[in-house]
C-alpha cells in the first residue's frame, strides 16, 4: 500500500486525517446554532432574502415582498421576524403615515451570505456532474 494519501482508500484516508488532527472537544451551543442556521438557510426563503436584500441594500416590506417572487405577506414576516432575532437583519420603524418599515442586512447577515457563497460556486463549479450522476441513477 503506499503512503501517497491520494492513492490510499477512502477509509485509509479517513483514519490518518483523524490521526493528524487533534482531539477537540465540540461546543455544544455551536453545534446547536450550526444545526439551526443550516436549517434556517436550507428554508425555501432566507437564502432568497439574504440574496434580495444584499443587491439592493435596504427595502422597504412591500418592496421585498415584490422581489421575493411567490411569498405570502405571512411568510415574510415570520422569516424577517426569525432572521431579524438571529441577527442577520435590522428592522427600521419610521414614525409616518402610513407606516413604513425598512430592512437592512446587518454585517453578520452579510457575512452568512458570504459563507453560503461558496455553496454556490461549488454548484455552478460540479452542476453538470450532479446533473451526470442523477441521471445514470434515474435510469437504474
Amino acid at each position: 500500500m503506499t503512503d501517497n494519501p491520494y492513492e490510499a482508500s477512502p477509509e485509509r484516508r479517513a483514519k490518518r486525517l483523524a490521526e493528524a488532527t487533534p482531539p477537540t472537544e465540540c461546543d455544544a451551543r455551536v453545534e446547536r446554532l450550526v444545526t439551526e442556521l443550516i436549517g434556517r438557510v436550507a428554508d425555501k426563503w432566507t437564502m432568497i432574502i439574504l440574496e434580495v436584500l444584499e443587491e439592493h441594500k435596504e427595502l422597504r416590506f412591500t418592496q421585498l415582498a415584490r422581489k421575493v417572487e411567490g411569498i405570502s405577506q405571512k411568510m415574510l414576516t415570520q422569516t424577517l421576524r426569525q432572521m431579524e432575532r438571529d441577527g442577520m437583519v435590522t428592522r427600521t420603524i419610521h414614525p409616518v403615515i402610513p407606516p413604513r418599515v425598512d430592512y437592512r442586512l446587518t454585517a453578520l447577515g452579510l457575512s452568512l451570505g458570504a459563507a453560503f457563497c461558496g455553496v454556490w460556486i461549488w454548484a455552478e463549479k460540479n452542476l453538470s456532474e450532479v446533473e451526470a450522476a442523477r441521471n445514470a441513477f434515474d435510469s437504474k
